[in-house]
């Protein structure tokens, strides 16, 4: 876990490399997975448990985790279960693949219909880091977090793009771990000392302290999480990524 720090301030220094969550901290998603994920969910849960919470129940079980990963953590939080099912389950159908695939359909059509932004004070970090020759990348717990970052029109800003997809093909466990974070800095070519990691959900900001990375950033998306994401492990937590100041220029790759 990195030490809480007084200031918003990513030293390149000391500081080569930001991996940056998807969704939360680079495109403007979170809210339709949320919404999606409500839309599915509360269909099965009607005669079974009280509605789903976005705050409470996105926050805490779903956000930032794989789509399994999600619905299996969030089954157990209110004590139901369902048989896993298979790829081939019709969405909706009332197993884990079943509501994933439902899900996944729902927020698809959402991205097909409203497209993607990218949060402006993002892209603002992102060029000025890259001006001071930072390396950056993109992780996502979404099979379809590269698809996210192309359509909200800011993959030109990343060296290194790491989404669900490549984590199925690599066998990495979902957040908390650190395996895709760890997979990021491999192919940034930094040890994760070197790495600072920005993400607004709180299985990402562990996953940074677990795979003990130099700087962990948590952006605060929804009122009164400051005091989560700092005991999951953030350093700095900031509203918004504007609050961030870059200083220094990164020494060469081989110092």
């Amino acid at each position: 876990m990195s030490e809480p720090v007084d200031e918003p301030v990513i030293d390149l220094t000391r500081i080569g490399a930001v991996v940056l969550g998807t969704d939360g901290a680079v495109t403007d998603t979170a809210r339709g997975h949320a919404a999606a994920w409500k839309h599915v969910l509360d269909a099965f849960l009607r005669g079974r448990s009280a509605p789903f919470d976005i705050r409470e129940d996105y926050l805490r079980h779903v956000d930032g985790r794989p789509r399994l990963d999600g619905i299996r953590t969030f089954l157990a939080a209110r004590g139901l279960t369902l048989p896993e099912g298979t790829p081939d389950d019709e969405p909706g159908a009332p197993t884990v693949h079943g509501l994933g695939l439902a899900k996944d359909r729902t927020f698809l059509a959402q991205v097909d219909e409203y497209g993607v932004a990218a949060f402006p004070s993002t892209v603002v970090l992102l060029h000025e880091l890259r001006r001071r020759g930072a390396r950056t990348a993109a992780v996502s717990a979404s099979r379809h977090g590269r698809k996210l970052v192309h359509a909200a029109g800011v993959s030109h800003l990343f060296d290194v793009i790491v989404d669900g997809a490549d984590a199925a093909e690599l066998g990495l466990p979902g957040q908390p771990d650190p395996g895709q974070l760890l997979e990021a800095a491999r192919r940034l070519e930094l040890p994760p000392a070197r790495v600072a990691v920005v993400d607004a959900a709180l299985p990402g900001v562990e996953a940074a302290g677990k795979g003990a990375f130099g700087l962990v950033i948590g952006v605060v998306r929804e009122s009164g999480r400051a005091g989560e994401l700092r005991a999951h492990g953030a350093a700095i937590v900031v509203a918004d990524l504007a609050d961030v100041e870059v200083r220094g220029r990164v020494l060469p790759w081989t110092s």
